[in-house]
């Protein structure tokens, strides 16, 4: 083999190690890696990392025995990117014959660091007719209920320990009727499932997935098993909360299936970050979910700032079928 032949070979054989080496942080699942740190934590931005390594590979294209390389980056950048933009190219449709709207709105309170008034202020505008309130206690809940009288919300609580992260407060609305509330053992956190009433045979469930922090990932996974669990069950279903996972984490896909939808990726809202709350749009990612199952059509998904919160809050609509 002459001199040229063997640097071609050489340069096309590092040039794969290289993508190799770019691809492991984006797709840490292709690798057995995505429960790894700091492969999990990583992943939730994907979206990002798509358009840091497109750059970076345009930018090689200027060197020439960087080209070969250059190319395959590119190349795997634009198909992640055309993976990715369904979540923002998919379009809501008018809710169906036999369902009627309900409107999930979503705050995590940070411990009861953000704003009681501007949560219960969105709640004014916006009417929903439940909110999932991640990380609040007793004594939160009932701070945003209070300035709702009028609006005649009913809340109920679930704390499994004395970690103000693992309370989940849930405030429903006075239109949905003599609901339930229920809790179950399961997940790190706390989470409150409501029936009954107006509902039929919806269920409505406020859910608070514990983080994959690196010591703890097992939990993590455990949550997300339990999110799965309730999308293989009959009952029409909304799960509504903090889920600290992002549609470019496998275990969140795995934990839907093919019986759930996160509504923000279905409706074109996927991309729009909602943490961290205090840094700009485009370094955000889409953990808090509106998740609903099948026989339930998404509607619409936004998000909204509250002060003293790392987190933007979510309100979206869904349409479920009509109590028969």
């Amino acid at each position: 083999m002459d001199n040229e032949k063997a640097w071609l070979v050489r340069r096309v054989v590092l040039s794969v190690l290289f993508v190799v080496v770019v691809a492991v942080p984006l797709y840490p699942e292709l690798f057995g890696l995505d429960a790894v740190t700091p492969f999990a934590q990583l992943v939730a931005f994907r979206p990002q990392g798509l358009v840091v390594v497109l750059l970076l590979g345009l930018l090689m294209l200027v060197r020439r025995g960087w080209r070969i390389a250059a190319v395959l980056v590119v190349v795997l950048a634009l198909t992640g990117g055309a993976l990715t933009a369904p979540r923002q190219l998919s379009d809501a449709h008018p809710p169906a014959d036999g369902t009627r709207e309900l409107t999930i709105m979503v705050a995590n309170v940070l411990g009861g660091g953000a704003n009681a008034g501007e949560v219960a202020e969105l709640i004014r505008q916006r009417q929903p007719d439940l909110v999932s309130l991640p990380e609040a206690q007793v004594d939160v809940r009932e701070e945003i209920r209070v300035q709702l009288q009028d609006l005649q919300y009913k809340g109920f609580t679930q704390q499994p320990s004395k970690a103000v992260e693992s309370a989940t407060s849930v405030l429903v609305s006075a239109k949905l009727g003599a609901v339930r509330f229920a809790t179950e053992l399961g997940t790190a956190f706390g989470h409150v499932i409501v029936t009954g009433g107006n509902l039929g045979d919806v269920r409505l469930i406020a859910y608070h997935g514990f983080p994959p922090l690196p010591d703890a990932m097992p939990t993590w996974k455990q949550d997300l098993l339990v999110l799965r669990n309730w999308c293989t069950q009959d009952p029409p279903t909304v799960v509504a909360g903090d889920f600290n996972a992002t549609l470019d984490h496998a275990d969140f896909r795995h934990a839907l299936g093919t019986n759930c939808r996160s509504v923000g990726p279905s409706v074109g809202s996927g991309l729009q970050g909602t943490w961290p709350a205090d840094q700009p749009a485009v370094v955000r990612t889409q953990i808090d979910h509106v998740v609903v199952t099948r026989s339930i059509q998404p509607g619409r998904f936004s998000t909204y700032p509250i002060a003293g919160t790392d987190h933007r809050a979510v309100v979206a609509t869904v349409a479920v079928p009509k109590p028969g």
